[in-house]
């Protein structure tokens, strides 16, 4: 056999290659175990996310890097952080919150009082008696009721949502505002700058502004800011606060049905609440410290100002969480509400992608008897979402929980029923986005004939929906198994 032999310099040049090869194969493994150190240590409470980053650091090395690098770490940025501390010291004070007025408070009963009481803590909001609450299961009513409260506004319209659209609901809204403004009544527009970003580019906020209207986009994205923050920390909430007395909150956001940006997925079903009492306060209270975090000014609104309290009102409290408050407030929030059903729980969502800890809740409260019920839409705007909350179905299906997939379009409302006696209404989903990344709101409703109104609706919702049964579940496809599975592995960072 022949030998091969190298001139001195092609040797040296394979010596060089060699070497080279093997120092960037040391680096990136030295990279690769200070970098899953790093996710094992700052994911220790969530294991499941930690294992799922390991995985994908192991084996897509270069792009895992950089995926961590923009998504891994809820990154909030330093002068957003200080910025927000400044707005919370100068807003969240004794004396502004709504509670601080004695006919506000309210006594509840046990059930009720324990979940109060967490809400609170990790929400920094306490419920309040005094409230008329209407409930908006209709889009076309959800904005003709808000637009009727702008056009009567006397001092000030303060809206903040997730999608603005310029169609005809975003058209009837900005026509109020316009009407309101040439009244001399204050108006700010807040909307998230991902979730708006044709509207921010439209005609129509062009004509909002030069009538006066101030209108800013929350959390917008650029290549510098990639480097000081996260660019999926999206401000989900929908508020409207009319005069600091009537506010409006839950899934809808300034749009038709029709949904223009997804008409495929037609009509787009939600849920919201009116309020006209006191917890608009509380309303106000979060978007003053959003204007602030975006403008870095607090909106001249005197903050000893009080809502009436209305005769015969209903004790409500708001929520809010986000990555400025408690971190894990929305998860703890859903599974008290789950853990306090002594004999009926119903859950809709339109995205079904929750951590294990509340799957597992949910199997056990199915297992004690409680009848529970999850409905979610048939047909999902995002297939991996999709694919995901099918991944959880048989665990549920097997403890004995109903599911039911919507057919009527987009199940968009996010709402909670607990035995008839508490509602919850609110825009965060039941997945790990609403959980951990969002700012979310809501309200939380303690009265036994607003629950029975929710339940009513969300009655309707199931009327109109497929029910899964397990047998059949099991006898589905390989493919779909394994996609529902691999889609189930990746929820922990979607």
């Amino acid at each position: 056999m022949p030998v091969i032999t190298l001139a001195g310099d092609q040797a040296d040049s394979v010596t060089w290659m060699v070497d080279a090869l093997v120092h960037f194969l040391l680096i990136d493994f030295a990279i690769r175990v200070l970098l899953i150190t790093f996710v094992l240590i700052r994911k220790s409470k969530q294991p499941q996310t930690a294992l799922t980053w390991v995985i994908l650091l192991m084996g897509l090395p270069i792009l895992g890097f950089v995926l961590y690098g923009l998504f891994g770490e809820e990154r909030f940025g330093y002068f957003r952080k200080k910025r927000h501390a400044a707005a919370v010291k100068r807003v969240d004070m004794p004396g502004v919150h709504a509670n601080s007025v004695a006919e506000n408070r309210v006594a509840l009963q046990m059930t009720s009082s324990q979940i109060a009481s967490l809400a609170e803590q990790v929400s920094g909001s306490a419920p309040v008696s005094g409230n008329q609450i209407t409930l908006l299961g209709d889009s076309e009513r959800f904005v003709t009721m808000l637009s009727a409260d702008i056009r009567a506004a006397e001092e000030e319209v303060h809206l903040l949502f997730f999608i603005y659209l310029d169609d005809a609901a975003g058209q009837m809204v900005a026509d109020a505002m316009i009407e309101a403004a040439k009244k001399g009544v204050v108006c700010r527009l807040l909307v998230d700058a991902v979730g708006s970003k044709r509207f921010l580019r439209s005609k129509l906020v062009h004509t909002m502004r030069e009538h006066g209207i101030e209108v800013v986009g929350a959390l917008p994205v650029n290549p510098i800011r990639m480097l000081f923050s996260r660019l999926d920390l999206r401000n989900h909430r929908k508020i409207a606060v009319i005069d600091g007395q009537i506010g409006y909150t839950g899934s809808n956001n300034l749009a038709e049905a029709a949904f223009a940006i997804k008409p495929d997925f037609a009509p787009w079903v939600d849920c919201s609440i009116r309020i006209d009492g006191p917890a608009t306060k509380e309303l106000q209270i979060l978007f003053i410290e959003d204007w602030h975090f975006e403008t870095g000014k607090l909106p001249e609104v005197p903050l000893n100002r009080q809502p009436k309290n209305r005769e015969q009102g209903l004790p409500v409290q708001i929520i809010a969480t986000g990555p400025n408050f408690y971190n894990e407030a929305t998860t703890q929030i859903v599974q008290a509400c789950i853990h306090q059903a002594s004999h009926e729980l119903v859950l809709t969502t339109p995205y079904f992608v929750p951590d294990e800890t509340t799957i597992k809740n949910l199997c056990v409260c199915a297992r004690r008897g409680v009848q529970t019920t999850l409905v979610v839409p048939a047909r999902n705007d995002s297939w991996m979402v999709a694919a995901a909350s099918r991944s959880n179905y048989e665990p549920l299906l097997n403890a004995g929980v109903d599911i039911h997939e919507f057919n009527g379009g987009l199940l968009h409302a996010k709402t909670i029923t607990i035995d008839r006696e508490i509602g919850v209404v609110m825009s965060a989903n039941l997945d790990r986005r609403s959980f951990n990344l969002n700012f979310e709101c809501g309200g939380i409703i303690y009265d036994s004939d607003f629950a029975v109104q929710l339940r009513d609706l969300q009655q309707s919702y199931i009327e109109r929906s497929g029910r899964i049964e397990e047998h059949e579940w099991l006898k589905r496809g390989l493919a779909r198994r394994v996609g529902n599975t691999l889609a189930g592995f990746l929820s922990p960072i979607l």
